[in-house]
């Protein structure tokens, strides 16, 4: 009797240990060897451990489990209970998300976190409306001009079929007289292969992980933006946490910003050397290039101060003060 007792106890005290373990999936849009993805593994780890195995967080990368632009709702919806997504992709939503996606506002690190500094309380204000919250958000390396052939201004541009991935590039796209084409990362590398795209904006990160050099030759350094990506997470998922695995949720998010903003700064030379080492020629943008694409960056500003009213305004004037 009573070693029966003892297995009815161990059976429940399992069930019990069982039933205390969440689970929660956490897509991504990126390839597994992506820098912002390995960063997700590390902060599912993290809070493994420093939830002593209460909270389990599964990775979902390269857009397995939802597309980029699914995402957002996704984790709105209950779907999956925190997701990352690339803040520019929804600027028609709000112009708060698309304001690291401006041409020539931030170009550098220490000018992208000021933006962030500055954003972030409204962007997580907005979000928390939606029943979301921001947990950390890690730019992507400086962004620069992939090109079939060598140009020298705007003019070369016109009528290349250009990948737009946000709202930003598909406006950088019409101001260029370029055909926007819309294509996600995950989508990119075939893209390229059967011509659909001749030419884009985007990272070192990205050309290394869609193989771009087997396609394109030319990337031209403009340093023009750093789109961000963040990790939002619902908030009725999150609140359902006990306080303690909500502490360790908090805190290995804060680590994983830490670590970002470090490996994608450490990561922007890396990828050019590995970019050259495969054939690419990593050029600095000519002087008419460069004035040409500043020129589209200070009448998207004005559009985007436009649309964000006042508060969008305040943001901007916060940031230029810093």
């Amino acid at each position: 009797m009573n070693f029966k007792l003892a297995c009815v106890a161990a059976t429940a005290l399992a069930a019990a240990s069982a039933s205390a373990q969440t689970k929660w999936d956490l897509p991504a849009a990126y390839p597994a060897t992506n820098f912002h993805t390995e960063n997700l593994v590390q902060f599912a780890s993290d809070v493994d451990k420093a939830s002593g195995g209460k909270l389990k967080i599964q990775v979902h990368a390269n857009a397995s489990l939802f597309k980029a632009p699914e995402i957002k709702r996704a984790v709105q919806g209950g779907q999956a209970q925190l997701g990352e997504i690339l803040l520019a992709n929804f600027d028609n939503e709000s112009p708060l998300f698309g304001l690291d996606g401006l041409p020539f506002l931030a170009t550098s690190y220490a000018d992208s976190k000021k933006l962030y500094t500055a954003q972030k309380g409204a962007l997580d204000k907005y979000l928390g409306n939606q029943g979301m919250k921001l947990l950390f958000s890690v730019p992507w390396p400086p962004q620069g001009i992939y090109s079939k052939r060598e140009i020298s201004s705007v003019a070369d541009m016109r009528g290349i079929k250009w990948r737009a991935y946000s709202p930003a590039t598909g406006k950088i796209a019409e101001l260029i007289g370029a055909q926007p084409v819309t294509i996600q990362a995950a989508e990119l590398t075939q893209a390229l292969a059967t011509g659909v795209v001749q030419s884009y904006m985007s990272s070192g990160s990205t050309g290394y992980d869609t193989k771009t050099y087997e396609h394109i030759k030319y990337w031209y350094d403009t340093q023009a933006w750093l789109p961000k990506n963040a990790v939002i997470v619902n908030k009725k998922a999150f609140d359902s946490l006990d306080p303690a695995t909500q502490a360790a949720v908090t805190k290995a998010a804060a680590e994983a910003e830490t670590r970002g903003w470090k490996v994608s700064q450490e990561k922007n030379d890396w990828y050019k050397k590995a970019l050259t080492e495969k054939g690419m020629k990593i050029m600095p943008p000519p002087a008419k290039l460069t004035a040409d694409l500043k020129q589209v960056g200070a009448i998207m500003l004005a559009d985007w101060e436009k649309r964000a009213g006042p508060d969008g305004q305040a943001i901007v004037a916060a940031f230029r003060k810093k």
